[in-house]
Formats: structure tokens, sequence, C-alpha cells
């Protein structure tokens, strides 16, 4: 549906932005050899997998729901990881996945035999215990006591339990990746080439996970390209890369309108968008998200408190500096909000859930969905 006027709050996913990030990861994949699945986790708006079909090799999952995302939405490969899986759905999802990635010696044992009779590639996520990142332990798959992954001292122990444990087992994953650049990769690699080179050399593929910020300017592109071509040369398979917030880094914003302005030592600006409940990763990372014309506390002439409107104490999204006044009515407009936005929002204190809106690349602008008060009512009975 065409919308000539645009309500707030309201996600903005950009056409042009998203096709210049997928350009860039279609032409490594083209340089290198290697295969991008989307990661469905950061970016799931099946209304634009057409648009990112044409340039990646397919989707990644993390639960059976992503997983059907992904096979009706795009149809072509599709990938899945977890933790832990039902047993009751694992039917469906080998119904729906080429590749099944495993988190343990115990899942190998349990579901093996189950996946290769169906003629899936069976793939096991391993932990290097390599950390690259400071301050967002949330975040990190190698921080100390992880649930993710086989650590090599776990798979010894099996191998010497169970000696024929790897045998139909065709790929290794890892992922310990945020928002980081190829260096931390390259360090990361040379963890995972130490202590799993001997079994990755007998793999037909590696996945080397997400994290990457691939289409960021200023990433290390050639270094990437000589993590891929290591791993390719080691062992003679395919390398998988499977990137979130690369798809549609900058590539999207979050539009919301001035509620009220209130002053209670702080001069505020409530918002009819919530931190707690449209941009959860602020209050979770946490971070200060980037906005349109705005700048740091006290750079410009007039500082504000932006916050959400619901009764959460805390639904603050940060302090903001401007050229002028803020009065109620006007609209800010918050940038990167594609990534880990539409995908974790909530419906909290029965706010609506924004907008999602398609900008093409002709400006013209397509009302993809808009969300009322059923949608909040038929999630709590």
């Amino acid at each position: 549906m065409r919308e000539s006027k645009i309500h707030t709050p309201c996600y903005i996913v950009q056409e042009r932005a998203l096709k210049e990030n997928l350009e860039q990861l279609a032409g490594l994949a083209r340089e290198t050899g290697c295969r991008i699945l989307l990661a469905q986790k950061a970016f799931s708006m099946f209304r634009v997998y057409p648009l990112i079909g044409n340039y990646l090799a397919g989707t990644t999952a993390s639960g059976l729901y992503e997983a059907r995302l992904g096979a009706e939405c795009m149809g072509k490969e599709n990938h899945i990881f977890s933790p832990a899986y039902r047993e009751e759905e694992m039917g469906e999802i080998l119904s729906l996945c080429g590749h099944v990635v495993l988190n343990s010696p115990q899942q190998i044992r349990r579901y093996k035999r189950q996946i290769l009779s169906a003629g899936r590639s069976v793939g096991l996520r391993v932990n290097p215990e390599c950390s690259t990142q400071e301050g967002h332990a949330i975040y990190d798959p190698c921080a100390p006591g992880s649930r993710l992954g086989t650590t090599l001292s776990q798979l010894e122990r099996a191998l010497a339990e169970t000696p024929d444990l790897l045998e139909g087992i065709e790929g290794l994953h890892f992922h310990t990746l945020c928002e980081q650049d190829a260096d931390a990769l390259a360090v990361t690699l040379d963890a995972v080439v130490e202590k799993f080179g001997v079994y990755m050399a007998k793999m037909k593929w590696v996945n080397l996970g997400g994290g990457h910020h691939i289409t960021r300017p200023g990433y290390h592109m050639e270094t990437l390209k000589q993590c891929i071509r290591r791993v390719q040369k080691l062992c003679g398979g395919t390398v998988y890369l499977e990137p979130g917030e690369a798809v549609a880094l900058q590539a999207g914003t979050l539009r919301t309108s001035v509620l009220e302005i209130t002053e209670n030592g702080v001069q505020t600006a409530i918002l009819d968008a919530s931190a707690a409940c449209h941009m959860p990763d602020v209050l979770e990372m946490p971070y200060r998200p980037p906005l349109s014309g705005a700048g740091l506390p006290g750079e410009k002439p007039f500082t504000y408190r932006l916050a959400g409107p619901t009764c959460l104490a805390g639904d603050v999204i940060g302090d903001y500096s401007f050229d002028r006044p803020l009065e109620t009515g006007d609209v800010l407009e918050f940038q990167d909000m594609a990534i880990y936005s539409m995908v974790k929002n909530n419906t909290f204190n029965g706010m609506a859930l924004p907008d999602i809106v398609l900008e093409r690349e002709d400006g013209s602008r397509e009302l993809v969905r808009r969300f009322g008060y059923e949608d909040f009512k038929g999630r709590l009975s």
C-alpha cells in the first residue's frame, strides 16, 4: 500500500542503502568464492527477502520459526544453529534446512543419525576460547562459562568415549565476533586453527559465523579475504559467512515525534518511541543511537534527555543537543535502526509497534505494515 503521510513511530528501511550493502557482500563472494548468508536474527524484514536473495546465497536461522521464514520467503540455502533443539521439532527443521549445526557432542549423539538419514549436512559449533571484545560480555560467545560451542577439551573427552563421534560431520562453525573488524577474525582464526585445525582439514565446509562489520566504512576487507583463503586452503571446502548487521547496516531509521517536554533538573523530551519497546539494544548493549541533526550533550546550544512514554523509569534513549529548542510535535530520526530493532521490539505497557515503511530507490515510500490493538491483544491470550 502506498502511504502519503508517514505516521510516527515508524521504521523506514531504505532500499538504496540495502542494495549498496548487498552489492559489497556479493562482490566479496564473487572474488573469494565464499557463500554469504543472511543471519535473520538481526534483520528479518521478509518484504525485502526477494531483493536480498538476488545477492546472497541464502539464510541462517536460530530456531524453527526463522527456518520457516527463510525457506518460505527466500527459498535458497537454509542453515540453522541452536544451542539446543526440541526433539519434536527436528523433523520439520530437516524439511526446511540443508545444514544443521549442533552445539555439543551430546547433540551429535542424539541427532546425527536422524540428520544424516534425511540427507542433510551436519556441522559442529566449536568454541576457540578466544575473546576479542571488551565490555560486552552479554554478546561474547567466548566469555568464561559460555554455553555456545564445544571447547577442545570437551571434544577430546567426547572422542575418547566415542571414537567415531565425528564420522559424518561435514562442517565446523564458529561465531565469536560482535560488530567487529577483520583483525579480530584473524586473531580468532589463529586460535581456531591451533585448536581445531586437524579437524577442520577433514571438513567439507567451515562457517565463520557473523559479527563481521563488512559494510562499515573503513572495514579491512583485505584481511577478511586473507582469512577466507586461509580456510579454503586448509580444508579445501566451502567457506560460509553469516552476517546480519552488515546486510542492513545504516539502511534504516526510526522516526519519532516529541509528545511533551518536562523539566526536573533535566530538560526531558518524551517521545512516542521507546528505548525499552522499540530499540531494546539501547538498554541491553547499552549504546547511544545516532540521531540526525543532533550533537553530544552541550555540543549545541540546547540539550535534552530523550525518553520513551512507558512507565519504566529507565526508558531513556540518551542525552542530545540541538540547534534550537525542541517543541511538541517535532519529528526526530534515529539512524541505523533496521538491525536488532524490529526483530527485538515488544509491546510492554501496551505500546503500539511502529509502522514498517520501505523507502524505494526513487524516494517513494510503501507502508509495509501497520500494527494495532489486535497485535498487542493477540500475544497475551
